[in-house]
């Protein structure tokens, strides 16, 4: 029988790249809903082509999106609108997997109710995560969701831990031979540059990824290494192990997507081309295979592989995001909150690349860490840290 797929976030680079690969296997998948945030004119090219049963917008946006469907012939596509169609789609009776690919904070409600719903869920929304960690794992085990990492580490390490492994129940230190898990980084776009030459980067030259191709935000994190420091909190929550056992290492060439160490002295990586399909294919169809379009990786090619240790100093996120999960409670989600706002700040060019670590620290510092037991406390840290973090733009605005 067909899989139902339901895509939050079907417009993004995560969603182009998950309609790829549906592409590839009708006989497998169809599209039973898809989202978009502000990009109408590539949901109404989706639609043309997928033919969902269901779409969601913003609801200042519905009358667009009613005038685009009449525009292009496209009917028998029921449209609904903001937050609660997101999550009516995410829970839907006739979705059987899930793709959380919507991009921050926004993503945590439907992906928590894909969760609870037991549905199959491919996590791209690492800041859901991040924000719920405890929580969203216990709603996954309670309501027998699947919960699949689709980022490129995550989904790395994931193949290279034991078939078992997602089923031992543990408490923070790896079992079954594992000792250690190594997450990639590239080092983003500005590894090589001197540390007194960051405060006067552009947005644009932030967003260029030397390896791949993604949104703005996401490209940004990459740049300031916040990116590798909410994996490295999403990493703790989804094999549940403490972060003194995740090492990130800087390598490059983002040929080899991470790895694990073993207590007999084995270090197990995957590998492959820098492409999206790759961890979209498998997280769709574990535990088969299936093809995901991308060029299996060219040794003869791909033949230098270069590792170092993360400069600290230089991109300090990384330790915010290690202290905000060892403290635990609701700092993940201050800090999460304050770097989205501090990049979307940046991206307007309100405030310098260098301030956006200040900003989340402040937000760290003077918000009080309580205990993330339930959804609203988490909902509350979010809006009180992008309060405080929007004070600080205002006050070292350029």
């Amino acid at each position: 029988m067909k899989q139902s797929v339901c895509i939050l976030g079907a417009t993004g680079s995560i969603g182009q790249s998950t309609l790829k690969v549906l592409e590839k296997h009708p006989e497998k998948y169809n599209v039973f809903a898809v989202t978009a945030h502000s990009r109408l004119n590539a949901l109404v090219e989706i639609c043309i082509k997928f033919k969902p049963q269901v779409v969601v917008v913003p609801e200042c946006k519905k009358d667009e999106a009613d005038q685009l469907f009449k525009l292009y012939n496209i009917d028998k596509i029921e449209i609904l609108t903001g937050e609660n169609g997101l999550i009516t789609v995410a829970s839907h009776k006739d979705v059987d997997i899930v793709m959380a690919a919507i991009v921050g904070a926004a993503g945590l409600l439907p992906t928590l109710a894909a969760v609870k719903t037991g549905k199959r869920v491919l996590l791209a929304n690492k800041e859901s995560l991040v924000m719920s960690g405890d929580l969203m794992m216990q709603e996954a085990k309670r309501n027998n969701a699947l919960l699949l990492p689709v980022d490129s580490e995550h989904n790395a390490i994931f193949q290279c831990l034991p078939e078992q492994y997602m089923q031992v129940q543990r408490s923070g230190v790896p079992e079954l031979g594992v000792s250690r898990v190594l997450l990639t980084a590239s080092g983003g776009p500005f590894l090589n540059m001197p540390i007194d030459r960051l405060e006067h980067v552009t947005p644009s030259q932030a967003c260029k990824h030397p390896n791949w191709s993604m949104g703005q935000k996401i490209s940004v994190d990459s740049a300031t290494l916040m990116n590798k420091g909410l994996e490295l909190i999403e990493a703790c929550h989804l094999f549940a192990i403490s972060e003194r056992f995740v090492t990130v290492v800087v390598h490059p060439q983002s040929i080899i997507h991470s790895m694990v160490q073993y207590i007999d002295g084995s270090t197990i990586a995957q590998m492959g081309n820098p492409d999206m399909c790759t961890p979209i294919a498998h997280a769709l169809a574990w535990p088969e295979r299936i093809n995901a379009g991308v060029a299996p990786l060219d040794l003869f090619v791909n033949h230098h592989l270069d590792f170092q240790e993360p400069d600290l100093e230089k991109f300090p996120t990384l330790n915010l995001c290690r202290e905000a999960m060892k403290a635990g409670g609701t700092a993940p989600a201050i800090l999460n909150a304050a770097n989205e706002i501090a990049v979307e700040s940046f991206l307007k060019e309100k405030i310098s690349f260098t301030h956006i670590p200040y900003i989340v620290e402040a937000a760290l510092n003077c918000i009080e860490n309580t205990k993330a037991d339930a959804l609203d406390v988490i909902l509350e840290a979010d809006q009180a840290a992008r309060k405080m973090a929007t004070s600080y733009v205002i006050k070292m605005g350029k």
